[in-house]
């Protein structure tokens, strides 16, 4: 009788995986499926290490010095264009899907994090000739822009870090962070994409969750659908490494540092401590607002950025 039981049990289990994976299978697409959609002009794309590297760069080219700004981990060059709306009239303004994300897709020898984010920002400035900028990012996008500041400080200007750069203990954490700690999953969520699963995602960093649409839903979706990208934030996961933090006293050029209040994966006390860090640092908190407030509300963000650009 148990053994029966225990049989019927796992039918059930073996029949409800079935129907999860054939209800969440998602196939890879080609850059080429997903270029009308995500990537209408001025966006671009330029050889870049071994990719075909997905950007935009707009606003006046005779800017002595442009902004680079960089997404987070699992969104796209796509979170700023409210920013880059309000700013492109007087600043040269450089947006890009970082390696394994959006429509750059993956690294091709697999490799991520660390010293190769930072050679993947000074190779893309001198692709594009730019000697020295305002280089910035948003939580992954503001570790990146952190750490070039600290190994290349003669190519950044000033540096805007947003929701990152100082790790503390999250709150709360999107579930599909929690399943990529567990073993044997990295094969499943490369192969599946759960919209409910994307949703929650977004659901959980925003400040306000009503403020996210469809439109939004779909373009993570599908953005992440890009050939490759599945396995390479699997990758990126995998080979994270936890040495000593950023030498943040060394961080010479001027910095503003932007927080969302109700931020739970990185909550508000990491922008104190960074600002306590970084000499001469700028705080901007924004009390309403989540872990990307670029995107969440760009129109207020972008005034503080403008206020720091302005300030020599």
């Amino acid at each position: 009788m148990i053994l029966k039981a225990a049989l019927a049990l796992l039918v059930l289990l073996v029949l409800a995986g079935g129907a999860f994976l054939a209800a969440t299978w998602a196939p890879e697409r080609s850059v080429e499926s997903l270029k009308a959609r995500w990537a209408p002009p001025p966006s671009t794309f330029v050889d870049l290490l071994g990719m075909r590297v997905h950007l935009r760069d707009e606003g006046p080219h005779d800017d002595p010095a442009p902004l680079l700004l960089m997404h987070g981990t699992g969104s796209s060059l796509h979170a700023w264009e409210g920013w880059v709306t309000a700013l492109k009239d007087r600043h040269r303004i450089i947006t890009v899907d970082l390696p394994g994300y959006g429509l750059t897709g993956p690294s091709p020898d697999g490799v991520y994090g660390g010293t190769r984010d930072i050679a993947f920002v000074v190779a893309l400035l001198d692709k594009l000739g730019v000697p020295r900028a305002v280089v910035g990012g948003n939580s992954l996008g503001a570790s990146v822009a952190l750490r070039t500041a600290l190994a290349h400080p003669d190519r950044v200007e000033k540096l805007i870090l947003v929701d990152g750069g100082y790790s503390v203990p999250s709150t709360s954490m999107p579930i599909g962070f929690h399943l990529l700690r567990i073993p044997g999953v990295g094969w499943l969520m490369q192969h599946t994409l759960p919209r409910f699963l994307v949703e929650q995602g977004m659901r959980n960093v925003w400040g306000d969750p009503s403020k996210i649409t469809p439109a939004m839903i779909d373009r993570a979706v599908e953005l992440t659908q890009r050939e490759g990208n599945r396995a390479a934030i699997v990758a990126r996961f995998m080979q994270r490494r936890f040495g000593a933090p950023p030498r943040y006293a060394d961080v010479k050029a001027p910095t503003l540092i932007m927080w969302g209040g109700r931020d739970h994966l990185i909550p508000r006390e990491a922008a104190d401590a960074l600002h306590r860090a970084i000499a001469g640092s700028t705080l901007a908190v924004f009390d309403g607002l989540g872990h990307a407030p670029e995107e969440e509300d760009p129109r207020a963000t972008v005034e503080a950025v403008k206020m720091f650009l302005a300030n020599n």
